[in-house]
């Protein structure tokens, strides 16, 4: 026992003086958690656009055309600035960006309202950026469909006058309140999420690095392979383990507490139990960058798993699409990814409210993964890395011989 905890103690020290000495791996555990929730945050700030700039092209030139347009200028969401003569004039407009967006009344709006047809109004938007796009949207659908209820009434009132007081403005409102994110900003939405990611690609590469590092320099390894006294894997695993859960505790604490404070995510979980939902995910990120740690030959290397997965690990996630939609081999991929379940569970404690006992399948299986890839993990570096690396120090103490 005393042996097993004087080589893990031997090989914690040797982990956090290769981490203190990489600058990549630091980039990638302190400033890449650092700076890029800060980056993310910054692009949908603010969460909401309001008064997007729109022109407006009225081939009707009718009160009721008129007055679709004053609807939708008192709406948050749009501004109109003016009226263009023609759909070319209204383009060139978008074309210099005094306008994003163009609606355009057809000719004979009114008379297909007062026939009891379908009248329609297009809506032209600029794809610049989606939020502008989405504030146009809104608006102009909100209106329309208050629009359509008042004619609704009028025509209700017009057949039985004594309707106006039992019936008046929408018959069936519907009211969408989004729990946990009442503003409805797409900030709020996404990051709580793409926090969970950071902090995984963070692991992933620098764990990985650390690897290739040994790979390349037999000498940054946590054991040396050629003495006669061999440490034990498992106390050096332990070791590296421990050097990364304490090298997270910081950012840890900045991403879950400090980040939402900042930008006014929803804040509505304990904390505390936030911090013990997130041990799991950090230890199978761990053990899956000692899983990657077997392919990965060089530092550089894990640029191109962190290319190829980034994208992959956002889709899986259930942010960008719905896990429900996810089927077959996708979906079994998704359930073998820390993030997958990470996401789930911390944005159901930090943005519903959600207990620790509430999202206990997301926590179980946290667990399970992170059994399973420190498990996996332990088979790589017995049968992969620690062979390359004893390899490639003999070759390097071979070749001192020769030199000297």
């Amino acid at each position: 026992m005393k042996k097993f905890f004087r080589q893990y103690y031997h090989a914690l020290i040797q982990e956090f003086r290769l981490v203190k000495g990489d600058p990549g791996v630091l980039i990638f555990l302190i400033l890449l958690p650092l700076a890029y929730p800060l980056v993310y945050s910054l692009i949908y700030n603010p969460e909401l656009v309001r008064d997007v700039q729109l022109v407006v092209v009225d081939n009707d030139r009718t009160p009721m055309s008129r007055e679709l347009v004053r609807r939708i200028d008192a709406a948050q969401g749009a501004w109109v600035i003016g009226y263009a003569a023609n759909l070319g004039e209204a383009k060139r407009a978008m074309n210099e960006h005094d306008a994003y967006g163009i609606l355009e009344i057809p000719e004979g709006f009114e008379r297909r309202v007062g026939l009891n047809e379908q009248a329609q109004a297009v809506m032209y938007c600029e794809m610049s950026l989606l939020l502008r796009y989405r504030g146009l949207l809104v608006s102009a659908t909100d209106v329309m469909q208050d629009f359509g209820a008042t004619i609704t009434t009028r025509r209700i009132d017009h057949i039985a006058p004594l309707a106006e007081t039992i019936s008046s403005g929408d018959l069936m409102p519907v009211n969408n309140i989004q729990m946990g994110n009442i503003e409805g900003g797409f900030d709020s939405f996404v990051m709580p999420g793409i926090l969970m990611l950071i902090l995984q690609q963070s692991l992933l590469l620098a764990v990985s690095m650390c690897g290739g590092a040994k790979r390349q320099d037999p000498r940054k390894a946590s054991f040396t392979p050629l003495s006669a006294e061999r440490s034990s894997l498992i106390a050096t695993m332990g070791g590296q383990t421990t050097v990364y859960l304490i090298m997270m505790i910081v950012p840890v604490i900045y991403i879950v507490h400090y980040v939402p404070l900042i930008f006014r995510f929803p804040m509505a979980g304990d904390t505390l139990q936030e911090f013990l939902f997130i041990v799991p995910f950090v230890l199978s990120s761990v053990g899956l960058g000692f899983v990657l740690q077997g392919i990965v030959r060089e530092r550089e290397s894990i640029f191109v798993i962190w290319v190829v997965t980034s994208v992959v690990f956002l889709f899986l996630s259930g942010l960008t699409w719905p896990r429900y939609a996810i089927t077959g081999f996708w979906r079994v991929l998704a359930d073998a990814v820390p993030g997958t379940w990470g996401v789930e569970g911390f944005i159901r404690m930090n943005t519903n409210g959600a207990s620790l006992a509430q999202v206990s399948v997301e926590y179980r299986n946290l667990w399970i993964l992170a059994t399973i890839y420190l498990t996996a993990g332990y088979l790589v570096q017995r049968f992969v890395q620690r062979p390359d690396i004893e390899a490639a120090a003999r070759r390097l103490e071979n070749d001192s011989a020769t030199k000297s």
